[in-house]
């Protein structure tokens, strides 16, 4: 089914438009889950440990969504476009599973909710892949680069719809009314969007469904072993795949602690959402100028400075809550519970948007560090495995910060923080690009190969 409105595919315009728009669809159920959904959770009266598992898990399908490559090539239609089908498909089933979510109890079915939003984020996965996919397919090579921007662009601002937007509206309707808004959000793209594009046709196929299920397994297959060899192929390599698996800075100013702590220190979802929608503007912006200084001073320096940064307001909000002896959780809804003073809220303002320039700073560097140690050969296995694996940081770091918080209170969850964060930088100074090493063995006088 196609609705009778231009193909966006047909122009540049139109292309950047539409991957623009594709990849809100992607932030707008990250914002809503981890941030508007998170905040309702800690109104209602549960605990840092449940809401650190609930955003932990959110970011699981995106840790494990390269499994889903060689189902997207495999398994698609002609007659209905190979990616095309994908994303209808992902997003009706993003705004059902939403609409499932909505009558969900926040406080006392939190296992039920969660089930879902892993669900829903399994098709918001999903989406991306084959969103990428459509891109390789459609994007001639001198519009990849423009286009991979308004791509990001398009993420931050799905994300602040889903944030900042949401938590917007439940100052003015009932917050299960919000599940219907983000819910047509992503519809609105579905139909606008995706039911008009015609994509290109891909390459004949003719291979029987159990020949596919093979070929399946083979991908898989040879996704292990190439992301194995090129893991292994080189020092830089290697320790890439250790640095992948550590954070890299703070954290804990981007995940549950800084929802649970801002409704502890009475801001109200108006208030919470614009210090969302600040942090998520300073953070893209931030992100455009960490990539052009790493590109004009050195990639692991300009990263080094910017992981350290990332610990300084993380320890000034640590200092000053032990100074304002506010260290464990309060019951929100506890009558005469304490009242935060006006500095330690000033504090966590100004906290949370200096920890988002830092974090952006760096969040481009990071990757761009990894396309500098990535074979070119594999590079789409190796970079994809790369930034899965950074994805399974984000959901163990949740986890343990969320029983770190009930255990030992905020400031020693915020020292911690900061401490894990700063381990990745005395492995920056291993992961020298092959190309970088080879020019320093040239110039110590070994000859340069003919190539």
């Amino acid at each position: 089914m196609r609705l009778p409105l231009p193909d966006l595919l047909a122009t540049r315009n139109g292309r950047l438009a539409t991957f623009f728009l594709l990849y809100v669809t992607e932030g707008i159920p990250l914002g809503f889950t981890a941030t508007a959904i998170a905040t309702q959770m800690r109104r209602a009266g549960l605990g840092p440990i449940a809401i650190g598992a609930f955003v932990g898990s959110l970011y699981l399908p995106w840790a494990f969504k390269w499994l889903a490559g060689p189902f997207v090539d495999t398994f698609a239609s002609d007659r209905h476009g190979r990616r095309r089908l994908w994303i209808l498909a992902t997003q009706i089933g993003m705004a059902v599973t939403l609409l499932a979510a909505m009558p969900v109890n926040v406080a006392t079915e939190i296992g039920l909710l969660t089930a879902i939003i892993l669900l829903h984020n399994a098709f918001a996965a999903t989406q991306d892949v084959a969103i990428d996919a459509l891109a390789v397919a459609v994007l001639p090579e001198d519009e990849r680069g423009v286009a991979n921007g308004f791509m990001f662009a398009g993420a931050s601002a799905g994300q602040a719809i889903g944030g900042s937007g949401v938590l917007f509206l439940a100052t003015l309707v009932p917050f299960g009314t919000t599940y219907v808004f983000v819910a047509a959000a992503i519809l609105l793209v579905t139909v606008f969007v995706v039911l008009p594009l015609r994509e290109p046709p891909g390459p004949p196929r003719s291979a029987p469904e159990g020949a596919r299920l093979a070929a399946i397994r083979r991908d898989l297959a040879r996704f292990v072993g190439d992301a194995w060899r090129a893991f292994t192929g080189s020092r830089a390599a290697l320790v890439g795949l250790v640095t992948s698996l550590l954070p890299f800075g703070a954290y804990a100013l981007s995940l549950a602690l800084q929802s649970n702590l801002a409704v502890e220190l009475g801001l109200t979802d108006g208030e919470i959402a614009v210090l969302n929608l600040w942090s998520t503007v300073v953070f893209a912006f931030a992100c455009v100028a960490g990539g052009w200084l790493s590109d004009r001073y050195g990639r692991r320096r300009t990263l080094a400075i910017f992981v350290f940064l990332t610990v300084v307001p993380t320890l000034w909000l640590a200092w000053t809550m032990q100074d304002a002896q506010w260290i464990m959780p309060v019951d929100v809804n506890a009558p005469g519970r304490p009242q935060p003073s006006a500095t330690l809220v000033a504090t966590f303002w100004v906290a949370v948007i200096a920890f988002n320039v830092f974090q952006g700073l760096y969040y481009g560097v990071r990757s761009a560090l990894y396309m500098d140690v990535t074979t070119p050969a594999v590079a789409a296995t190796q970079f994809t495995a790369y930034m899965a694996l950074s994805n399974l940081v984000i959901t163990y770091t949740a986890w343990w910060q969320g029983l770190s918080i009930e255990r030992w209170g905020y400031p020693v969850t915020l020292a911690l923080d900061a401490a894990a964060g700063l381990a990745v930088l005395f492995l920056l100074p291993l992961m020298k690009p092959a190309r970088m090493a080879a020019a320093a063995r040239t110039d110590a006088g070994e000859p340069r190969s003919a190539h």
